[in-house]
């Protein structure tokens, strides 16, 4: 292979590999909000939240302990050179504390409190606030700006998940405390992206991704009482569906959005979750038989509408994109199941 193809194909796969993470992410996010409403059932918030990130926990440090095993049993040898685990240093550790409780902790506890409180369609519109927020926040914090694709791709994006919020709907009066809850998720969302992605200049998205998960962890340990007397009169069932949300929701998708944050801007990615309400909705048609209504479906079609705007590149900057930006070690510690 020469060497002009060897570099499109490296290029070519930098590009594609953020994207499917991205999607990864977002549809096994879509999944969570159908299980967390039927484990809600049987399992409260806050232990449902603490249970979720210890199976969470404890799948990403086996991960963590094997890969750091492959690099020492390399080390001394020929072949690929070991790359060193870099781990957070000074204030770092103060972002990784707060996104671990803001992110990890808090919002699972709210989202999951929410979720017993309005109807889906409520739950999806207000906590997609949340784009828009990190939208505001990366301008301001992280001096992404405010590009104009972004802010009308975010719009259209929003007014397609309020169709959905509107077909989907129960018909009941929206919980006021519900709606509250939706609000703090959609906040907590927000300020933990922004402050995790400084953090991935330097550590691996697995890394972060890990040790955030045993910050919230801790952060909910107040709730192992409710969480084991919960577990200890649910039915095997629920407590599959607890550790699905913690292996694939929890340690897998958050890691895969922790590659894909590195390797794009905050605003461009937060503004991907729009497509998780459409997802949803097509998980809910193939698996519960849900047919969705007609509004619901247009909905969904304006969401990717909104989402591709924000993903489209003005041509006079395409020669240089946020993706393009080299972060040596976030990038050789791909998460798992990439």
């Amino acid at each position: 292979m020469s060497d002009g193809a060897a570099r499109d194909a490296t290029s070519l796969r930098a590009t594609l590999l953020p994207v499917a993470a991205m999607l990864a992410t977002v549809v096994l996010w879509a999944s969570a909000f159908v299980t967390i409403r039927h484990v809600g059932e049987e399992v409260s918030a806050g232990g449902l939240a603490l249970g979720r990130l210890l199976v969470a926990s404890a799948v990403l440090g086996a991960v963590v302990l094997v890969r750091q095993g492959r690099q020492g049993g390399r080390g001394g040898q020929g072949g690929s050179p070991v790359v060193p685990v870099v781990w957070p240093r000074g204030t770092m550790w103060l972002r990784l504390a707060l996104c671990g409780v803001v992110w990890f902790g808090l919002y699972n506890v709210a989202l999951n409190a929410a979720e017993r409180r309005v109807d889906a369609g409520t739950a999806a519109m207000l906590v997609n606030v949340g784009p828009i927020l990190i939208a505001v926040l990366a301008g301001l914090v992280l001096r992404e700006g405010f590009p104009r694709q972004l802010i009308v791709g975010c719009t259209v994006a929003f007014g397609g998940v309020a169709m959905i919020g509107m077909a989907t709907s129960s018909g009941s009066r929206a919980d006021s405390w519900g709606v509250l809850l939706c609000l703090v998720a959609a906040a907590s969302y927000a300020v933990g992206m922004v402050v995790q992605k400084p953090l991935l200049r330097s550590v691996s998205a697995l890394h972060v991704t890990w040790l955030a998960g045993l910050v919230g962890a801790a952060a909910c340990l107040p709730f192992a009482p409710a969480l084991i007397r919960d577990l200890g009169s649910a039915r095997a069932s629920t407590i599959w569906w607890v550790v699905y949300l913690g292996v694939l929701p929890s340690a897998v998708a958050f890691t895969t959005w922790a590659y894909a944050l590195a390797r794009t801007s905050a605003g461009r990615l937060g503004a991907a979750t729009y497509l998780a309400p459409p997802i949803a909705i097509l998980l809910g048609w193939a698996l519960l038989d849900e047919r969705p209504a007609v509004l619901a479906l247009a909905g969904g079609i304006v969401c990717l509408v909104g989402v591709y705007l924000t993903r489209r590149r003005p041509g006079s900057r395409r020669s240089r994109t946020p993706s393009a930006e080299p972060h040596p070690v976030s990038q050789s510690a791909p998460p798992p199941g990439q």
